[in-house]
């Protein structure tokens, strides 16, 4: 006779705070006591599988919640909101649909799945943006079971192939990914100290595409995505300046990168500024796998994807300079007035 398989139980914890750094790793080391299945989400998030722990502590898994609530409230006074499912995904939804000390539990029973997740809008989905909601409100489609309902072929034709098999699968409530214990990055950096201390308006950007081109090609390599970049100047006389910005969705998507870098540069507001160094760091790193990336119907952000990917794979081939944006061609020398020098003869 065949054992049923053991349900999985996996809690997503929002941490209501505030935290630093090494606040929220002492947060993770206190959760690490309870189950080494735990996947950090910076800078106030967590996954924690509880499958193994609930026959060690002797625990229901909402017991086994209850007590991880109690034990970050008393030893840190962060208060949380916690979602119990069988898979990660609809795990987090369940978080995000509770207030600050609630526990939203799902179903395990495949019905009561299906019950608890087709009345949400179907916006509750990861990855779906305004684009493809508008897409589906315009045929009707504002509930995840509008969209569970449809013929697959129905979606396709919608969406394309790709992005209707995705979302199909999120409709109907799967999400295979394990939870995965590792590190939690702090942050990636990178650097440029330019030759003379520069005034050049245009010289400014191209550094800081040069920053975002190695910062996307280090994040993709390290398969990690960010959501937070901060821009850091030193001037000629050693002083700094320093913004942040927090990106619409985790990304290690260069252009994406680059439009926030350069909105960031914008925002100083150079003007007769000498500029030795630039910094640009990637904070609140997390696992590529981990970031829903909005579903797209626009083909120049899948074509530009896939260009990255080959650049990608050329750089590994032939080095990291085998392919580099034109923008970042060396323009050649250039005319005290403007004008292209003329060759000699």
């Amino acid at each position: 006779m065949t054992t049923p398989p053991r349900p999985t139980y996996i809690v997503h914890l929002h941490l209501h705070a505030t935290l630093t750094d090494d606040q929220y790793a002492e947060i993770l080391d206190a959760l690490a006591g309870i189950t080494p299945r735990l996947q950090p989400f910076p800078p106030d998030a967590a996954q924690l599988d509880i499958t193994g722990a609930l026959r060690y502590f002797d625990k229901t898994a909402d017991d086994m919640v209850h007590m991880i609530a109690m034990r970050l409230a008393g030893l840190f006074g962060v208060r949380t909101s916690a979602g119990l499912a069988p898979n990660r995904m609809l795990a987090a939804m369940a978080a995000a649909a509770g207030p600050p000390g609630h526990t939203t539990r799902v179903p395990h029973d495949p019905q009561g799945i299906t019950t608890w997740l087709h009345p949400h809008p179907v916006t509750a989905l990861p990855g779906i943006g305004r684009a493809t909601a508008d897409t589906l409100h315009r045929y009707g489609l504002t509930t995840i079971g509008d969209v569970a309902d449809l013929p697959p072929a129905t979606l396709q034709r919608l969406l394309g192939a790709a992005p209707a098999r995705l979302l199909a699968e999120r409709a109907h409530g799967h999400d295979p990914r394990p939870v995965t214990p590792r590190p939690a990055a702090l942050h990636l950096t990178a650097h440029h100290l330019a030759e003379h201390d520069t005034l050049d308006p245009d010289q400014h950007r191209r550094a800081v595409l040069r920053l975002t081109e190695e910062l996307g090609t280090s994040l993709r390599d390290a398969a990690h995505t960010t959501d937070h970049l901060t821009l850091t100047l030193r001037y000629a006389d050693r002083s700094t300046t320093t913004r942040t910005r927090t990106l619409p969705e985790p990304t290690a998507h260069t252009p994406d990168l680059a439009t926030a870098a350069l909105i960031l540069l914008h925002s100083l507001g150079l003007q007769r500024a000498r500029v030795r160094g630039y910094t640009l760091r990637a904070d609140r790193l997390r696992p590529a796998t981990d970031a829903h990336h909005q579903l797209s119907l626009d083909a120049a952000d899948h074509r530009a994807r896939a260009a990255e990917q080959a650049a990608d794979r050329a750089r590994h081939r032939f080095g990291p300079h085998a392919v580099r944006p034109a923008v970042l061609a060396d323009p050649g020398p250039r005319h005290p007035t403007g004008a292209p020098p003329r060759p000699r003869p």
